[in-house]
């Protein structure tokens, strides 16, 4: 059984805000790790709609205990326009996943989606060298993931989503720090592409169409679906019934969360979860993602 969470008067909260919230596994992931470890904190879900977001940022950034906020689609973009700081990677992309208020009373926000997703292709093994990849989704996840992604040595990123503008914004912000080209495409046509990246909502909700055509993806790629659902997206079904390696979000939560527990001021506990062979890792993987099984 994993350890429970014992809440006391000197627990401290990490609030972590999506709108919706059910489908996130960052509170399940650190409060796993935070019980295993023997900290005093706690992760809780907050759903919060768009036009509800500021209040809720200002009110629950007051609370003398609140460490701060995980932030999940869609508000990673949105939030960027309440705080008074980012740091380098946030400011690139023009996105935050995790926010705290300083000892002065100001808001900064960070992004470890991009370093999370680039650990996500080491631990699952996928070269990106030399190698095309398309990216379907241009928001905040997928902004980080294109910044991140131009140090990687790839030899092309192809952008595509359904608001052309969103698309060319990305381009524009990325392309001029990318060793590689990046284009916008008109279509999410993942033929010849040897890496394909599944960046939007698409697949939270029942009835949701897939985001490509699963029948056009090469035999030899690999697809990320960056979403954390309980079970494999409608997407990564298809496509690992067709044989192509297909990976949910799931590693890539997991391998930002030492940076963003130092982030948020657990630096020991950071350095645990960095050491090779982690137990508290492997927890994590095995309880709060039991259901999404790698297929490689």
């Amino acid at each position: 059984m994993p350890p429970t969470p014992l809440i006391r008067g000197t627990t401290e909260v990490l609030f972590c805000v999506a709108d919706p919230v059910a489908q996130v596994k960052a509170p399940e992931a650190y409060n796993l790790v935070f019980a295993a470890a023997g900290v005093d904190t706690v992760v809780v879900p907050a759903r919060a709609t768009a036009g509800h977001l500021a209040a809720f940022v200002r009110e629950a950034l007051a609370l003398g205990n609140a460490r701060g906020l995980l932030v999940s689609i869609p508000h990673k973009t949105a939030l960027m326009r309440l705080l008074d700081r980012f740091d380098a990677g946030a400011q690139a992309a023009g996105a935050v996943n995790a926010v705290r208020r300083a000892a002065d009373g100001t808001l900064e926000g960070a992004l470890f989606d991009g370093a999370g997703f680039v650990g996500a292709l080491r631990h699952h093994g996928v070269a990106t060298a030399g190698r095309r990849a398309l990216l379907v989704g241009a928001g905040g996840a997928g902004l980080a993931i294109a910044s991140a992604l131009a140090a990687t040595g790839l030899a092309e990123l192809a952008v595509f989503d359904i608001d052309p503008a969103r698309a060319a914004k990305l381009v524009q912000r990325v392309a001029a720090r990318s060793p590689f080209p990046l284009r916008g495409v008109h279509a999410p046509a993942p033929a010849g592409f040897d890496l394909v990246i599944q960046a939007t909502p698409l697949g939270l909700r029942e009835g949701d169409p897939l985001p490509l055509d699963p029948a056009q993806v090469s035999p030899s790629a690999t697809v990320m679906d960056i979403l954390m659902t309980p079970r494999p997206s409608p997407l990564v079904r298809a496509c690992r019934e067709r044989g192509v390696a297909a990976h949910m979000g799931d590693e890539m939560l997991v391998q930002q969360m030492p940076a963003t527990l130092e982030y948020f001021g657990y630096p020991a506990l950071a350095e645990a979860l960095r050491q090779p062979g982690s137990p508290w890792l492997h927890a994590v993987r095995q309880q709060a993602f039991p259901a999404t099984p790698s297929n490689t």
